[in-house]
């Protein structure tokens, strides 16, 4: 996880940047995805700077960003071995 941050002014939505496994010699690529479960965010805190495995919902042609800044959705996280 790189960043977790609660974003907008009229709507909040938890935005996230999660650093994939990356291969030597390549550019990281990055996973940016928007939770809105309170229950999500929390287990997203508690496993904060360990691997993870997320499971998402893709929502495309939302009509404005009060939803999520982006069209994938958590929905669920769970850790994964050290």
């Amino acid at each position: 996880m790189q960043k977790f941050s609660k974003r907008g002014w009229v709507c909040k939505t938890w935005e996230g940047e999660l650093a994939m496994v990356n291969i030597p010699g390549s550019m990281q690529q990055t996973f940016h995805f928007t939770v809105r479960d309170e229950a999500v965010v929390a287990k997203i805190d508690a496993l904060m700077g360990r691997r993870v495995s997320m499971t998402y919902e893709q929502h495309t042609g939302l009509p404005t960003s009060c939803f999520g800044e982006t069209e994938y959705f958590v929905v669920d996280v769970v850790e994964i071995g050290p």
